[in-house]
């Protein structure tokens, strides 16, 4: 078997050189593409920041709740909502607020910030990707995208129960899609609501030991029966649109 010689590299290193290079201008040229080019810088940025960002000092998180007083609620909203929308997973959120204010309560912020990082992240991912993924709809691609312009609230759910990525990740995501925002934000929170209730339970498990609360375990169950009920759904969606076989007489 032949290899190439060193002149052989470097001439397809430069080709695909020119090949990014004219992908790179394709998507300056283009405001769909430029706008597309931002939502990757936006979501590099959080992922960088992610990466970069200090460890909390966990001991006085509680001293923080208690000063802000009766403003700690909503502190608790909005900061879970940014920290939702620049990537922080929501299961460390969901803990962190069951620990600090108590399995139902921190299950409760911990709802309102996601539907409140949900809107943020389809918002920005309908702003400026949606377009641009829209023009480049093809074939399968586009049935998918017909699919999820189609999804009721069972079909949110459903795909937010799969573990195929964050919470911030996936409504970036969902942005970028023709899905209808009512049916969208509903099943986000609902598909929010078991895990919810189970994490905030393990947060507040930590603080009290001796109170643990079994709903810790529905997600993973969950997830697995989301994932075979997209599977399955899917699998009838393309079932019209594949070829029939001919039949021999």
């Amino acid at each position: 078997m032949n290899t190439p010689g060193p002149a052989g590299s470097a001439g397809r290193g430069r080709r695909l050189a020119a090949a990014g290079v004219a992908a790179a201008r394709t998507l300056v040229d283009h405001r769909a593409g430029r706008r597309f080019l931002a939502l990757l810088v936006v979501l590099g940025l959080c992922a960088l920041g992610l990466l970069l960002m200090p460890h909390p000092d966990l001991a006085a998180a509680p001293r923080l709740a208690h000063r802000l007083g009766p403003a700690a609620p909503v502190a608790a909203v909005v900061l879970g909502a940014v920290l939702m929308a620049v990537l922080v997973p929501r299961t460390l959120i969901t803990v962190a607020w069951g620990a600090l204010f108590g399995p139902l309560q921190g299950a409760g912020y911990t709802l309102a910030a996601a539907l409140l990082a949900a809107a943020i992240g389809f918002g920005v991912g309908r702003t400026l990707g949606r377009d641009f993924i829209a023009e480049r709809l093809r074939g399968r691609l586009g049935r998918l995208d017909d699919w999820f312009s189609r999804q009721s609230v069972l079909g949110v759910i459903t795909v937010r129960l799969l573990p195929v990525g964050g919470f911030g990740l996936v409504s970036y995501g969902y942005g970028t899609t023709g899905v209808r925002l009512g049916p969208y934000l509903v099943g986000s929170v609902l598909a929010c609501a078991p895990s919810a209730f189970g994490y905030a339970a393990l947060g507040a498990a930590v603080t009290n030991p001796g109170h643990f609360n079994w709903l810790a375990v529905a997600p993973a169950s969950l997830g697995l029966f989301a994932s075979l009920a997209l599977a399955r759904g899917w699998w009838r969606a393309e079932r019209p649109n594949r070829p029939q076989r001919p039949t021999t007489p």
